[in-house]
């Protein structure tokens, strides 16, 4: 465990505010939810909490039957970083932070096809990449009205191009994913 040197009071309700600089460090935001452990010499600690993670195998088993469907690069993510991926190498995608426009698809709660257009690739996946993608959906996985992931699918082929089929199918395995995770 690292010290971070902030202190603070719990309130007469029993709550706590985590300070926006840890809560910028680990990427917490309003909304999210937190696992709580107690150590073996009275911790508490406080982990940001996956419902996706916690299906990984799972995942891991759709996205390759998705990616065996449809031809092309599968991935599912949580609201942070890919979980799941099939149709390229695992190192390459694997726990890597997903990029600010997927994000905004999933508060958006809409799932959304995009081809390229005029020569420009589409929106990036990644937060640390440039757009490399010719076509992509991102389909949102909702429980309780609220997303917590998604499912992309992607094609770096110069001239590919996503329709109906790619994006039923995204939308069809994001919609599979909720009902797991509301069991």
């Amino acid at each position: 465990m690292k010290a971070t040197g902030i202190v603070r009071r719990i309130d007469n309700l029993g709550r706590l505010v985590i300070p926006r600089e840890v809560r910028k460090s680990l990427l917490i935001r309003e909304g999210d939810s937190l696992e709580i452990f107690v150590g073996s010499e009275g911790e508490i600690i406080l982990q940001k909490f996956s419902y996706i993670k916690k299906l990984s195998d799972f995942a891991a088993k759709y996205a390759e039957s998705l990616h065996e469907s449809v031809g092309h690069i599968a991935c599912i993510a949580d609201r942070d970083q890919i979980i799941a991926v099939s149709g390229r190498p695992k190192k390459e995608f694997l726990h890597k932070n997903i990029g600010e426009a997927v994000k905004k698809i999933m508060e958006e709660r809409r799932a959304v096809l995009i081809n390229k257009n005029g020569g420009r690739n589409c929106c990036t996946i990644f937060a640390e990449e440039g757009n490399r993608y010719a076509a992509e959906v991102i389909a949102p996985i909702m429980v309780e009205g609220d997303p917590i992931g998604a499912v992309i699918l992607a094609s770096g082929e110069p001239n590919a191009r996503f329709g109906d089929l790619e994006l039923k199918s995204a939308v069809t395995a994001a919609s599979f994913l909720s009902k797991q995770m509301e069991q």
